[in-house]
């Protein structure tokens, strides 16, 4: 899968800029841009506001798909765009807790997403919300601090699915078994798999289907 790290190389090598050259246009330096493209350090979004204005295609570099021709800008972070509908992100723990479930006052900041991936997915973008993962559960599968964006619509298993477990909220692959249990699956081989019995999926409650991942915020 690829990663931003590389969709962002792939876009400086699109404009024949070195890493030299591309960190010192957008501020900062080589070795930054270095982490950036080897996906050891997450880039901010005042970096990727300035990437945008030097022709960089943010829309691939943090979604992988590409943006149209006359509508670069349709997406941005912590802003207001045009052509772009806003989803809002949470922090998993805060969201956490009786009553707290995605309400006005947990919301962490606003991610834009062009009108044209939903249509072309075919996902009401009401029924999106982004999540900070917190943890190393799900391995390279969704990292720690990293942004995942959670379908509503979608809870039915099998996949990974945003879970609801007392005042726990947990990102986990959910698999079904025969005779109607459900296996939880962390991604992380050093966590153990966990059997939820028919009689106990009543205390587990699907949110929402893991979408797409962002990046990593730090």
């Amino acid at each position: 899968m690829d990663s931003i790290g590389l969709r962002l190389r792939e876009e400086r090598n699109r404009l024949n800029l070195s890493q030299t050259e591309l960190g010192e246009a957008a501020g900062i330096t080589k070795n930054t841009q270095r982490l950036y493209e080897s996906d050891q350090r997450s880039p901010k979004a005042d970096y990727l506001s300035t990437l945008a204005n030097l022709g960089v295609d943010v829309q691939f570099v943090l979604t992988g798909l590409r943006s149209h021709p006359d509508k670069s800008d349709a997406l941005a972070l912590n802003g207001s765009v045009n052509d772009a509908l806003p989803v809002p992100m949470y922090d998993i723990e805060a969201a956490a807790g009786a009553g707290r479930l995605f309400d006005a006052e947990t919301i962490q900041s606003t991610f834009y997403l062009p009108v044209e991936l939903f249509e072309a997915e075919g996902v009401d973008p009401a029924q999106v919300v982004g999540v900070t993962a917190r943890g190393d559960s799900m391995g390279d599968t969704i990292r720690d601090r990293e942004q995942v964006l959670v379908n509503r619509a979608q809870r039915t298993p099998d996949g990974v699915f945003l879970l609801r477990m007392g005042d726990e909220l947990r990102l986990k692959r959910v698999q079904r078994v025969a005779g109607g249990a459900w296996i939880l699956i962390s991604d992380n081989p050093a966590y153990e798999r966990e059997l939820i019995k028919p009689e106990d999926l009543g205390g587990v409650e699907i949110i929402g289907q893991a979408w797409r991942k962002v990046g990593r915020v730090f």
